[in-house]
């Protein structure tokens, strides 16, 4: 078991292991851990299975419960179904135990540590490398400075003091700005902005670029691919990475593969074609070869040692071209299909029409969240606004919240 640093984790977590106790089973405590680092041990020490207590990049008050099985890989769909029918049938039931807290196994972390170190890329040296890392006050707050310090980076950590209630607040991956600045003030040569959970990441160039999950497929891309260690000449990616990406890929004899947003859709496509490197806009990126989940820890290091082996982000980037593109996040009051709203159909229609070959439009409910998603990606950023906006007035007419 591992949480963030959500002021209600602790209790959660002490629930959740005396019903385990219950049960006959027996919770191992890694305390304040990434997402993906729980997901490393239950596979390195063959736990049974793994649970963390977390939110990701939601705000404090919000949290939640992330199962993994005895393969490291996050349950089905149906499992998950199945366990919250169950769950909502005992919600007005007595609790079959007192709360027992956990007592943090260190070695745990330091496991999760080694493993981490032993990823840096072959001939890449990190000693003296200048990063700085934007822990959201999160999951990362001690485990990235201390995997960087002892791999010789000189660090520099921001929102690195957790209380409780301050994870992901204007900082981390949703809010890089500070980290930019950081990075020119302190004329490092990289920053690294993590989420809450410590399963994503994104980053700073030392120009102050931001590079999200579309520039680090495409740098990695080309580094597995130049060492021979690219399967399939295929890298799996979602509906909301970039058109650019997709071109420069396509230039270079290599296909970008579009799945479902969610790390899990990405990862059951590299497991079904046996594709070693895909990953998300946002900062999920998933190295098969090494770990089944997205990993922001894991990512940070194989960029800084890309940054050590070839020179600066801003030059492995230089000639991604990134389309104008914006997400209109619209609050809604139910979720009903939404190509089956005549309004929101209609709207879809005419902006396709429009756009053609020269932009894509990606229309989707949150799955977390009472949110419409509305991307639009275009050649030109008049038509990105014009026809985001176009399609969000119709949601919003016609579920808005």
């Amino acid at each position: 078991m591992g949480m963030d640093t959500r002021e209600s984790g602790p209790h959660i977590a002490g629930q959740i292991a005396a019903g385990l106790r219950v049960e006959g089973a027996a919770p191992a405590s890694a305390g304040i851990i990434s997402t993906p680092g729980v997901a490393c041990l239950v596979r390195k020490q063959a736990f049974s299975a793994g649970v963390v207590i977390s939110a990701s990049h939601n705000p404090y008050h919000d949290n939640g419960v992330k199962f993994f099985a005895g393969s490291g890989m996050k349950f089905p769909d149906e499992s998950e179904e199945q366990l919250e029918v169950e769950i909502l049938r005992h919600r007005d039931g007595e609790p079959i135990a007192a709360s027992q807290p956990l007592v943090t196994d260190r070695k745990l972390d330091e496991e999760y540590l080694a493993f981490l170190s032993s990823c840096v890329l072959p001939g890449a040296k990190l000693a003296g490398l200048k990063i700085v890392l934007d822990c959201a006050n999160g999951a990362a707050s001690s485990l990235g400075p201390e995997l960087f310090s002892s791999l010789g980076a000189s660090v520099t950590a921001i929102h690195n003091q957790p209380d409780g209630r301050n994870i992901n607040a204007g900082c981390g991956s949703l809010h890089p700005e500070s980290l930019s600045r950081k990075v020119i003030e302190q004329n490092a040569a990289l920053g690294v902005a993590f989420d809450g959970d410590a399963d994503r990441a994104m980053f700073v160039s030392s120009s102050g670029r931001v590079v999200d999950g579309d520039g680090v497929l495409l740098v990695l891309a080309r580094y597995l691919r130049s060492t021979g260690r690219l399967k399939g000449e295929r890298i799996i990616g979602t509906t909301m990475a970039n058109l650019g990406l997709e071109r420069l890929l396509e230039a270079e004899g290599l296909t970008l593969a579009r799945m479902p947003v969610g790390d899990r859709y990405v990862l059951e496509e590299m497991l079904r074609s046996k594709s070693n490197l895909g990953g998300e806009q946002s900062g999920h990126i998933i190295f098969l070869d090494d770990a089944t989940t997205g990993d922001g820890l894991l990512t940070a290091v194989k960029i800084a040692s890309l940054v050590a082996l070839r020179g600066s982000l801003d030059d492995l980037v230089r000639d991604l071209k990134v389309y104008p593109q914006t997400i209109i996040n619209v609050n809604v009051r139910a979720k009903p299909p939404l190509e089956e709203i005549a309004e929101v159909s209609r709207a879809l229609r005419e902006a396709n029409q429009a756009l053609a070959d020269s932009g894509r439009i990606v229309l989707r409910y949150s799955g977390t969240e009472p949110k419409a998603r509305v991307m639009v990606e275009a050649e030109r950023a008049e038509d990105v606004a014009h026809w985001a906006e176009r399609i969000a007035a119709a949601v919003r007419s016609a579920v808005g919240a």
